[in-house]
């Protein structure tokens, strides 16, 4: 399998000078106090790459493979028929927040036949975005499953395609039967600004479930 960066580029492969070295953009800044995995979710081609690849600082680490007649049958493409590559490990980034804190993001492959992955990708996460596709809503009800089951906390980020029906929040609740303390936000995975608000409703979040454990 050949694990590429969305440029092209090689990683960890030796050149005729010598063992690849990191690029200066792809190391810690200097005042990083502290790091967080987050890990990005949902459905088969709701935007998961698409979104670590946008907010990411460092150049990303993709496993995009093309899709073949293999996956005829078994992925779904409702809805998505004009995609032709998909992630079959995990996508890679990385974003600082502030000066101080940087978060390492983790996305998920979205068929269901590789989510024997999730298991290595959620260990040791913070929180988790669950992308939504409002024209293939019901491919995220188990991926919400999933995070419950696991206690991960997480927000929805309902991304923005230029052909996906518009819902209201309360409807988009009840479709997906959360809680009133789940965040749901409305984001274009496309860009780097609207990606980074979400993670930062996750960061929100997050604050805000440990200072109401602190009261408790």
């Amino acid at each position: 399998m050949d694990y590429r960066g969305s440029e092209g580029g090689d990683f960890g492969h030796e050149s005729a000078r010598g063992p690849a070295r990191p690029r200066d953009e792809d190391l810690l800044p200097e005042t990083t106090a502290a790091a967080v995995k987050v890990v990005v979710v949902g459905g088969f081609g709701v935007g998961k790459t698409t979104l670590v690849g946008a907010v990411s600082e460092i150049r990303p680490l993709t496993t995009e493979e093309t899709m073949t007649q293999a996956g005829v049958g078994i992925d779904d493409p409702g809805g998505v028929r004009t995609k032709t590559a998909t992630t079959v490990a995990m996508d890679f980034g990385r974003i600082s927040i502030n000066e101080q804190l940087v978060l390492y993001l983790f996305g998920t492959p979205g068929q269901e036949r590789f989510w024997f992955l999730w298991g290595g990708l959620f260990e040791g996460a913070l929180g988790a975005v669950v992308l939504v596709d409002t024209r293939r809503i019901e491919v995220s009800f188990d991926v919400i499953g999933r995070l419950e089951e696991r206690g991960v906390p997480f927000v929805v980020a309902v991304n923005d395609f230029p052909e996906s029906p518009g819902y209201p929040v309360e409807d988009l609740r009840a479709a997906l039967d959360l809680p009133l303390a789940v965040p749901i936000v409305s984001c274009d995975a496309r860009s780097r600004e609207s990606s980074r608000d979400v993670l930062l409703a996750l960061m929100h979040h997050l604050r805000s479930l440990t200072t109401a454990l602190e009261r408790a």
